[in-house]
C-alpha cells in the first residue's frame, strides 16, 4: 500500500482484521465523542491562556505580538551599524566561527527571541553567549539547547520552533555534518522557515582531522537546494553582515564559517550591507584585466595574489562572493559591473568547482579542490593542494 491504494478485497480484509465494521466515511459515536471532549478541553485551555495574555501589561502584550509576528525591534539596525563601525576600527584577526560568536553577543542582547544550540560541539561552533543559558527540564527559560550528537534531530527541532513562531532558532555543527541534517534543511527551505544553521570548520582549513571531517562537496551540495541561502563570509565584518541577512530573511540560511584565523579585509566602513549583494569588489582595480572570485577564507589568498599579478603588469580585482544566491538575484547591470571587461576569470574556493560554472563561463579557471582532503596543518594543506596566491597567478596568466 506504500505506492498505491489497497484493492477492494485487500481493504475488506484489513478492516475485518482491525474490527472496523462501520461504513466508509462514518465516524462511530464513541470515537466522535472522545475527540469532541478533547476539543472542549483544548478550548478551555485556550480561553484561559487568552485571559492571561489580556491581563498582562500592555508592553508585555506588545512585545509578545512583535515576536509572534516575526518583527525585529526598532533598535536592531542601529545596533548592527554601531557594531560594524567597531569591527572596522578594531580590525580583528579571528576565525569566522569566532567572529560569529562575537556577532551573536550583540544580536542576543538585542533579540531576546533567539534560541541557540549545538549538536555537542559548543566549544567548536561557538554558538553560546552570556545571554543563552541552557534550556533544561528545571529551567525552561533558558535560550540554549544541548542537542547532543543529533544533527538531524537538531535541525528538525529548529524547524518546529520556527513554525511555532515567536522564536528565532539557530544551531551549530561542522559543515561536513550537513549530510546528517540535510532532510530537515531541505524541509526548512520547502517551508520558507527562518532557521539559521551555523556550520563551522568549513574547509580543508580545519586541518588534522583529515578528509572525513573536511567538507569539499558540501558547499555545492547545499547551493543546489532551492530557497536556501548559503553564506560564506571572509572576515568579521562580512560575518556580521551575513548574520544580519539571516535574521532578516524569510527563509533558512547556512553560515559556513572557518576554523582558522582570517585577516580583516573590510577596513573602511559602509552603511550598506555589501554582503547582501551576494558579490562585490573587495580589492583591486574596477576596470581590471582579470577578475578573481573568492569566498570565505580564500578571499584573503586572492587579495594576496594582486601584488604578484601587478608585478607581471596584470591589473586584477578580487570579488568576494559571500552568497551566490543573493548575487543571482541582482540586476543584469550590477552583474555586468562586477564582471567588467575582464579577459580572465578565476574562482578560488577550498571546495569543489561544481557550483562555479555560471561565474566562470567556458574559459574561466578554478583554483580549489578536485578530490578529498588530507590530514595536516591548514597551511600545509593549502600549499599541497595549490590554493595559493601563486596558484591564482598561474590560473590568470593561463588565460591572457
Amino acid at each position: 500500500m506504500h505506492g498505491s491504494p489497497l484493492g477492494k478485497e485487500e481493504l475488506a480484509g484489513a478492516k475485518e482484521k482491525l474490527g472496523i465494521n462501520y461504513p466508509a466515511f462514518e465516524i462511530p459515536a464513541d470515537t466522535l465523542n472522545a475527540w469532541r471532549a478533547a476539543g472542549t478541553r483544548s478550548a478551555n485551555l485556550r480561553g484561559a491562556w487568552e485571559g492571561r495574555l489580556a491581563a498582562a501589561p500592555a508592553d508585555k502584550q506588545s512585545e509578545f505580538k512583535r515576536r509572534i509576528e516575526g518583527k525585529l525591534p526598532s533598535s536592531w539596525k542601529s545596533a548592527i551599524a554601531d557594531y560594524k563601525k567597531k569591527l572596522v576600527a578594531d580590525k580583528p584577526k579571528v576565525a569566522t566561527r569566532k567572529s560569529s560568536q562575537m556577532a551573536l553577543e550583540v544580536i542576543n542582547k538585542i533579540l531576546p527571541e533567539t534560541i541557540g544550540g549545538s549538536a555537542d560541539l559548543t566549544g567548536s561552533n561557538l554558538t553560546n553567549t552570556p545571554e543563552t543559558l541552557p534550556f533544561t527540564a528545571a529551567d525552561r527559560t533558558g535560550r540554549y539547547m544541548r542537542y547532543g550528537i543529533r544533527e538531524h534531530e537538531m535541525a528538525a527541532a529548529m524547524n518546529g520552533i520556527a513554525l511555532h513562531k515567536g522564536l528565532i532558532p539557530y544551531g551549530g555543527t561542522f559543515l561536513v555534518f550537513t549530510d546528517y541534517a540535510r532532510p530537515s534543511i531541505r524541509l526548512s527551505a520547502i517551508m520558507s522557515q527562518r532557521v539559521i544553521y551555523v556550520m563551522t570548520h568549513d574547509s580543508i582549513g580545519l586541518g588534522e582531522d583529515g578528509p572525513t571531517h573536511q567538507p569539499v562537496e558540501h558547499l555545492s551540495a547545499l547551493r543546489v537546494i532551492p530557497n536556501l541561502l548559503v553564506m560564506r563570509p571572509a572576515d568579521a565584518v562580512e560575518t556580521l553582515e551575513c548574520w544580519q541577512i539571516a535574521i532578516e530573511a524569510e527563509r533558512p540560511s547556512i553560515l559556513a564559517l572557518s576554523r582558522q584565523n582570517l585577516p580583516a579585509l573590510r577596513v573602511t566602513d559602509s552603511d550598506e550591507n555589501l554582503s547582501a549583494r551576494g558579490a562585490y569588489v573587495i580589492a583591486g582595480d574596477k576596470n581590471a584585466d582579470a577578475v578573481i572570485f573568492a569566498t570565505g577564507s580564500e578571499v584573503s589568498i586572492a587579495v594576496a595574489a594582486l601584488d604578484l599579478l601587478k608585478e607581471k603588469g596584470i591589473s586584477a580585482k578580487v570579488v568576494s562572493v559571500p552568497s551566490m544566491e543573493l548575487f543571482a538575484a541582482q540586476s543584469d547591470a550590477y552583474k555586468a559591473e562586477i564582471f567588467g571587461k575582464a579577459k580572465a576569470r578565476v574562482a578560488v574556493e577550498a571546495g569543489l568547482e561544481m557550483s562555479w560554472g555560471k561565474l566562470l563561463g567556458d574559459k574561466g579557471r578554478f583554483v580549489g579542490m578536485k578530490n578529498f582532503g588530507a590530514s595536516a596543518p591548514a597551511e600545509a594543506l593549502y600549499e599541497y593542494f595549490g590554493i595559493t596566491p601563486k596558484g591564482i597567478v598561474e590560473a590568470v596568466t593561463a588565460q591572457l
